[in-house]
């Protein structure tokens, strides 16, 4: 009998050739209107093409998925809607019809035997039903904000990101922790010497091939430090590329890990007694190709906006902790008992430093956020570190021992009552972004102790769902 379905699948080979001319086109700025001609007739005539996945984040920082008929999206793509009151931090009921636009630029061809034949992925952006930006949109309000920077300066601000993970036995681990109340490692080999066959080195190698696939330019990867953790390392990019990058990362993690029977987490610290995970973000700004952060004399071969940038992160690192840290779980990762990046200070070595400034040359100088969780939002955290670096406040002096809040309570007062945060996101950002940490830590032991609680998982912003929220 004849295959009734022919979907389109294309070989891992062409997949990175094609991914990585749409990044090129979209480092370029190809003109909107240039794109949306070329990809709306790509759509038309691949026959093989069933859907679209649309994809968009909340304030949050949860991927969400919309996938579209071709033929529908093809008549559609201009009044696309759905419904704000259903994602968490977006509209209210009274107000919930928001509209989806496409950003044709972040088009993204998709392994078939990961993610499934005859789709491809393109990023949306929320809008209001006039059109305009939707407010709770970081992801618009990133891009605006490097746009307007290239407008001005001609500046293009890098980013690029180093996300640990851990793999634990068993689908859905994180949200079947409330029954279990542990987690299991798929292995406990550690540092550089997982075995090459292990169940942990076999989805590292699989994953990197599907990242590799998807045009995030590969560097290396590894087992990390705890036991079943791992990172995939990839080059640099402009910063709206790179926070697109960091949902990219996660998802097709997780995609991976689930088509092997696993789950892999991104919990800031799901296992006691063991290394935390983090996304350290590497940061710098170049103008017309140059790196304006290297200066071959200057201190840590740094210049001296690069190092103003340093002193106004740290000048501001209370307001922004919240941000950086977003979930009761993540700051049980800030315990300096494990390397963990609490202290308000920079260093080119001391790992207990927030902000570390790595050996560089003139194309790599950079400085590196070693604070900031990989459960952060990522269009939001950059948003406000790019920002801050630039334009806030240079401090006269910056105080010693100064160190991060130990929890969420601390760090959530620090940012709502802080008139800086609410110049940079807008009172009514700052009042939703509140309300969401407030709710969840009111859910979670008040007092951390020493051991990982059911509810820092159970209602971790990226694990909990309607079915288990309910549960409460």
């Amino acid at each position: 009998m004849p295959d009734l379905r022919v979907f389109l699948e294309i070989p891992y080979d062409e997949l990175e050739e094609r991914n990585l001319a749409a990044k090129q086109q979209r480092l370029d700025r190809v003109p909107m209107d240039v794109l949306r001609e070329e990809r709306m007739r790509y759509l038309a005539d691949e026959k093989r093409l069933k859907a679209v996945t649309v994809c968009f984040t909340d304030l949050e920082g949860r991927l969400h998925m919309l996938d579209y008929d071709k033929k529908f999206l093809l008549k559609a793509a201009d009044n696309l809607t759905f419904d704000g009151s259903s994602i968490r931090g977006f509209s209210q009921q009274s107000e919930s019809d928001l509209r989806l636009g496409i950003d044709w630029s972040a088009f993204y061809w998709l392994p078939a035997d990961v993610f499934g034949p005859g789709k491809v992925l393109v990023f949306g952006e929320v809008l209001e039903r006039d059109g305009s930006p939707y407010i709770g949109d970081m992801r618009s309000l990133l891009k605006r904000y490097l746009q307007s920077l290239y407008e001005q300066y001609g500046y293009t601000c890098n980013a690029a990101n180093e996300i640990e993970g851990f793999l634990f036995k068993g689908q859905n681990a994180e949200q079947h922790y409330h029954e279990t109340g542990r987690f299991e490692f798929v292995t406990t080999s550690g540092y550089y010497h997982s075995l090459p066959t292990s169940p942990l080195r076999q989805f590292i190698d699989l994953a990197a091939e599907v990242q590799r696939a998807m045009g995030f330019a590969n560097e290396k990867d590894h087992p990390e430090v705890a036991p079943s953790q791992f990172e995939m390392n990839y080059s640099y990019s402009e910063a709206s590329i790179a926070a697109d990058q960091v949902q990219l990362y996660k998802l097709l993690c997780r995609q991976t890990a689930y088509k092997l029977g696993m789950t892999a987490s991104f919990l800031p610290k799901p296992v006691t007694g063991v290394n935390g995970s983090g996304m350290h973000t590497n940061l710098s700004v170049s103008q017309n190709g140059k790196n304006l952060f290297y200066a071959a004399d200057g201190v840590h071969s740094l210049s001296p906006m690069a190092h103003d940038f340093i002193k106004r992160i740290l000048n501001h690192a209370l307001d922004m902790c919240l941000v950086l840290n977003s979930s009761v779980n993540a700051y049980r990762r800030l315990d300096p008992h494990f390397e963990a990046p609490n202290e308000i200070k920079s260093s080119p070595i001391d790992r207990g430093a927030m902000v570390r400034i790595p050996v560089g040359n003139e194309r790599s100088a950079r400085i590196e956020m070693r604070s900031i969780a990989p459960d952060a939002n990522p269009y939001l955290a950059f948003y406000v570190l790019l920002r801050t670096g630039l334009e806030g406040t240079l401090p006269a002096e910056l105080p010693e021992g100064a160190t991060l809040p130990d929890n969420i309570y601390d760090a959530i007062d620090c940012f709502s009552g802080s008139a800086y945060m609410r110049h940079l996101l807008g009172s009514e950002i700052q009042s939703r972004f509140t309300a969401l940490k407030v709710m969840q830590a009111d859910r979670c032991p008040r007092r951390l102790g020493s051991m990982i609680k059911v509810a820092e998982i159970q209602y971790h912003h990226e694990v909990t769902n309607q079915h288990l929220w309910s549960m409460f």
